[in-house]
């Protein structure tokens, strides 16, 4: 379904009007001219994913994706070793999780079959990987870090009687998870 019309009365919002969409065969959707209205008191604007480059590796502008071939990057045509993609970022803004996880299944298989051609790190041990990220500057949490900033958004929450209330600006999810 996509947004086709906010419906309202007096100033207040009463509906949304959807029309269905079907694929399209390029891994796009597009409306069938079917509609459905639905009884709502209130619209959440949630879009405007749009991916951005990162340096050293090719991205293609107009889909907003990094070019791949089963999650391996390609430059040139050529897969880079090592550099891998899933997700949005992999085929754009569109399906449900389930589509996700079917992308992340499908690059960690060819990770798997990559293994035994990729380099090994300088740096094995796990802690490496924090001494570089603190070397670094790097503002990052740990998993301890992840629970504590669970439970602040699930506090945020409760006086409304919400599971939780969001964290949203970066900052504030890592202030939350030092506390």
């Amino acid at each position: 379904e996509s947004p086709a019309e906010i419906l309202g009365e007096d100033g207040k919002v009463v509906g949304l009007k959807t029309e269905r969409t079907q694929l399209d065969g390029t891994g796009n959707v597009k409306g069938t001219g079917e509609y459905k209205q639905w009884d709502v008191q209130a619209i959440y604007r949630a879009v405007g994913y749009r991916s951005g480059d990162l340096a050293d590796i090719p991205f293609d502008e107009q889909s907003g994706t990094i070019p791949n071939l089963a999650g391996r990057v390609l430059s040139d045509g050529q897969p880079l070793p090592g550099v891998y993609v899933t997700g949005w970022i992999k085929r754009g803004p569109v399906g449900l999780i389930g589509h996700t996880k079917g992308d992340a299944n499908e690059t960690v298989a060819c990770l798997l079959a990559d293994r035994a051609t990729l380099t090994r790190p300088a740096h094995s041990d796990p802690g490496a990987v924090l001494e570089f990220l603190t070397g670094a500057g790097i503002a990052f949490t740990t998993w301890d870090g992840w629970y504590r900033l669970d439970a602040h958004e699930r506090a945020l929450g409760a006086p409304e009687g919400r599971d939780r209330v969001k964290v949203v600006e970066r900052a504030d999810m890592l202030r939350a998870s030092r506390c």
